[in-house]
């Protein structure tokens, strides 16, 4: 699925494509998954945001737009969640399931697997949207600070809680393995020491910002293998250190990489370089 650093990706390739133009009709036929859609219908994208895993297009109305150009206010937001294989092209194809036409021509969004969603709400209405709602801060934003140590005092198994999106947003299947590599934390180990969360910290803003950089990971050959619509895929497959590596050498010890199953997810790590702490009554 998707994570902070390839919404981010798609966010910059799309937004030469938006930025400033109207759109003319959003077709679909699927209502239930692309909600209240046709509210965007003759609105100007005046800027494309991301909270999380959330893509954002700012609309306005396409008159104040022109007006005000892109310092105009918003009074909608266009929100995409990619889902497990959504991404935008420039053609359309057996698996588009939305067309995005604008008055620069037609953007199409291909989800081979179709858990992608869309809805326009009112900025900031997202009681449709729980996650979203009770998302924490931006990983490379100054509202994540080192004071979240006061949280992981008290979380549980710490994958799970990172995969939540409410201690940091945008952290995935992925990026928690690196992370938790990274800072030396057991998957599963349970309220964090503030030397232990310090470490997390760190490596989330060291992991996420590599990611981005990277125009995050591609994995595997198939369909719905993430990429952009220019054709480019990302590059930080090439720097995962535990992720899909299970049985391999750590790159830190050489201990053999362990696959196991946390949350439901499979979860990649060093049971030398990560040791799970016993905790004392």
């Amino acid at each position: 699925m998707p994570e902070l650093p390839e919404v981010e990706t798609t966010r910059r390739k799309i937004e030469p494509l938006l930025l400033g133009r109207t759109i003319l009709e959003v077709q679909h036929d699927a209502p239930h998954k692309y909600r209240d859609t046709h509210l965007a219908a003759g609105r100007r994208v005046t800027g494309l945001s991301r909270r999380g895993k959330y893509l954002m297009l700012h609309l306005a109305a396409a008159e104040a737009a022109h007006d005000q150009g892109a310092d105009s206010p918003h009074d909608l937001e266009f929100i995409v969640h990619l889902g497990m294989t959504g991404g935008f092209r420039l053609e359309g194809g057996k698996h588009t399931r939305v067309t995005l036409r604008t008055d620069a021509g037609d953007l199409y969004f291909d989800d081979p697997r179709r858990f992608g969603k869309m809805a326009v709400v009112r900025p900031g209405e997202y009681a449709g949207m729980p996650t979203l709602a009770a998302m924490g801060p931006e990983p490379l934003s100054d509202d994540f600070r080192e004071d979240f140590a006061a949280l992981a005092a008290q979380a549980g198994a710490v994958k799970p809680w990172l995969l939540s999106q409410k201690p940091v947003s945008g952290v995935g299947n992925i990026y928690a393995d690196e992370s938790l590599w990274l800072a030396g934390l057991h998957p599963t180990q349970t309220r964090l020491t503030r030397d232990e969360a310090g470490r997390l910290y760190h490596a989330v803003r060291d992991v996420m910002g590599r990611a981005v950089e990277a125009g995050g990971s591609s994995l595997g050959k198939g369909e719905g293998n993430y990429r952009q619509h220019d054709g480019l895929s990302g590059l930080f497959q090439h720097a995962h250190n535990v992720y899909g590596k299970g049985g391999e050498p750590c790159p830190r010890c050489g201990t053999p990489i362990e696959k196991s199953v946390v949350a439901q997810r499979g979860t990649h790590h060093c049971p030398q370089c990560q040791p799970l702490r016993r905790e004392t009554v």
